[in-house]
């Protein structure tokens, strides 16, 4: 078990899609995104491994929880800013989504 400190040193913010490409160098299929999270922390690229239930087209414009502040993590020759957070699903991996649009860049708790 983690304690709740360490919890609260994980900075999850909700941001949305403005492009989606294929990581043509990764190992396994993977799109890379551009994801805006408002003024604060402006616009970031991710990795993802979303190929499975994702087309480039649904994903743009769709606001996503990603993690922001681990270190960055180099995928194929995508240098990945921040982490898209979702399920491990049976069919895939599944996105984790706000019900309600919120602002770019709020922090989830």
């Amino acid at each position: 078990m983690i304690e709740v400190e360490d919890f609260e040193k994980v900075e999850m913010r909700a941001g949305t899609i403005l492009e989606v490409s294929d990581n043509k160098k990764s190992r396994n299929p993977a799109y890379v995104l551009k994801i805006d999270f408002g003024e604060e922390l402006g616009v970031k690229r991710s990795s993802a491994q979303i190929t499975t239930l994702y087309k480039p087209e649904d994903l743009v414009g769709l606001q996503v929880i990603c993690c922001v502040n681990l270190a960055p993590l180099h995928i194929g020759s995508v240098k990945s800013e921040v982490r898209i957070l979702g399920t491990e699903s049976a069919p895939g991996v599944v996105l984790l989504r706000t019900s309600e649009q919120v602002k770019n860049g709020d922090r989830v708790f």
